[in-house]
């Protein structure tokens, strides 16, 4: 699954560890989302899409960009 979770956390200025705080999670799994080790669970794709005021499918995708 791609993601532009690593490119909207840019935008913000934000570390993976601030990030990781916002979303009650360890630096090492936003490591993981980024990198696309690890699919986050719909519950936890909701808190990233509310961290960064878009929707899922807008940092989500299941197709090459």
């Amino acid at each position: 699954m791609k993601s532009r979770v690593r490119e909207l956390r840019g935008e913000h200025g934000w570390s993976q560890a601030e990030l990781a705080a916002r979303l009650g999670v360890s630096r090492q799994t936003v490591n993981s989302i980024e990198t696309e080790r690890y699919e986050p669970s719909l519950t936890l794709a909701f808190k990233i899409a509310a961290a960064f005021q878009q929707s899922i499918e807008a940092i989500f995708s299941t197709e090459e960009r």
